[in-house]
């Protein structure tokens, strides 16, 4: 395999990776290295852990190296999705120019906005930071990028996910054109994706080194059937206390889940517990990661604000309490274990109401998962007793949808049919609101949601 030093690095760069016990590149940073040093705008899909950051860190760095520097201005940007990505890069870059003059700050919401100001008039080389902030600066004239000679966006799709796809845009329009501008993400993403590629990239090269299918062989996925909330408590306790682990991630898809999961594992584990979501102030979630990190945290419990893009080393055991909502953020779920060629083992606590959406993940991976049984925690759900050919519970379709396929077949004679005709007739009146019956019981109709 081709060594650091053959893909054309500064002797300063070459420093930094040695210093950060860097051996050889991975192929992400193998293929994009050479084609950022080219001059090439970037478009690359890469699984995560597969080491992104160096991939735009270290031809970012020799751009800066080789290159004359400006009287004034920032000359490099750093787009994350979160604070606490933004933050991890930061000390990434810093790492790998630590032989040289190069200096780097961070910029991201939740801490002094004029604080932030006097850094920036510092005039650091790169600024790594959440594009909300960063547009802030840019509007409150902190922030100069008329000589900004590289832009990364990182994570794009969790950038789009998160609806920064126009700060993006903006902060991109008010850079030269002849910037070198080149975008990360671990999924393809979509409409959006492409739309942001258009707006943003000249002519790209593109590297679609994974797609989102492409799970680390290292990391055993196992599904644990549970019969309500309570129980998956229980079995989240009995795995934190049984399984060999160094450090472990449980994510729940809610604050208030996360904050109550938190509070039931800290009264019974014997670990230290740490919560994370968006709701916690800076101060905290920056602690919560730099315990987490040095050993003083052994189980963080998190939202999916935790999921994209953080590197914790010695991370063994993910465990979904809540099954994610699509097969890209089970991805970046499980993700945060297995990095670079490592083992984990990543664990999905399914109720009756999240078999469907777990058959669905599984669908969308081409992936099979493990099943479980906890003995003691026996669940007595076991999955539906009828699947269709796709793993999905049996009869699971709803009315509605039912009553549509029906009408848009034109099936006769049919309840479904029936309802539908009557549901598409304009003629038919209403029945007063408080007076619907259904199974024998008046009920009440709901007011239509506020669009607010």
């Amino acid at each position: 395999m081709t060594g650091f030093a053959e893909l054309g690095l500064h002797e300063r760069l070459l420093k930094g990776i040695e210093a950060c016990s860097m051996e050889t590149p991975t192929e992400v940073q193998s293929e994009a290295i050479p084609q950022a040093l080219a001059g090439h705008d970037l478009r690359v899909t890469a699984r995560t852990g597969s080491g992104k950051t160096a991939a735009f860190a270290l031809p970012l760095l020799q751009h800066l190296l080789l290159e004359p520097k400006p009287l004034a201005g920032t000359r490099a940007l750093i787009l994350s999705p979160t604070r606490e990505l933004a933050s991890q890069l930061q000390k990434q870059v810093q790492a790998l120019a630590g032989f040289t003059f190069i200096q780097s700050e961070v910029v991201t919401g939740g801490e002094d906005f004029k604080v932030q100001a006097a850094r920036i008039r510092k005039n650091p080389e790169i600024l790594v930071g959440t594009p909300g902030r960063l547009l802030e600066h840019l509007e409150a004239g902190n922030l100069a990028l008329a000589d900004l000679a590289v832009l990364v966006i990182d994570e794009a799709d969790r950038m789009l996910d998160l609806g920064f796809g126009e700060d993006v845009s903006r902060l991109a329009a008010a850079s030269p054109e002849q910037r070198h501008t080149w975008l990360f993400s671990a999924t393809p993403g979509d409409a959006n994706m492409e739309r942001l590629v258009r707006g943003v990239l000249r002519e790209p090269r593109v590297l679609a080194l994974h797609t989102v299918r492409e799970i680390h062989h290292g990391i055993r996925q196992q599904v644990i059937t549970a019969d309500d909330a309570a129980h998956k408590e229980r079995l989240t306790q009995w795995l934190l206390a049984h399984e060999t682990y160094a450090k472990a991630m449980v994510f729940t898809n809610t604050r208030v889940q996360a904050d109550r999961l938190g509070g039931v594992l800290r009264a019974t584990a014997r670990n230290k517990v740490y919560v994370l979501h968006g709701e916690k102030a800076q101060k905290e979630r920056k602690q919560a990661m730099d315990r987490l990190r040095n050993g003083d945290v052994d189980i963080l419990v998190a939202t999916d604000v935790a999921a994209r893009g953080l590197d914790v080393s010695g991370l063994d055991l993910v465990i979904n309490f809540d099954m994610p909502r699509s097969g890209d953020d089970y991805v970046h779920r499980i993700g945060r274990t297995g990095r670079l060629g490592g083992e984990g083992v990543a664990v999905s606590l399914v109720s009756a109401s999240e078999w469907n959406l777990m058959a669905s993940i599984q669908r969308y991976l081409d992936q099979q998962f493990e099943f479980r049984i906890i003995e003691p925690l026996k669940a007595r759900y076991q999955g539906p007793k009828k699947r269709r050919a796709d793993g999905r519970a049996v009869g699971s379709k709803s009315k509605k949808l039912k009553r549509k396929a029906a009408a848009k077949s034109g099936v006769k004679g049919t309840k479904a049919a029936k309802g539908a005709k009557k549901t598409a007739n304009p003629r038919r009146k209403a029945k007063p609101a408080a007076q619907e019956l259904k199974g024998g019981h008046a009920t009440l109709k709901r007011k239509p949601r506020s669009q607010d």
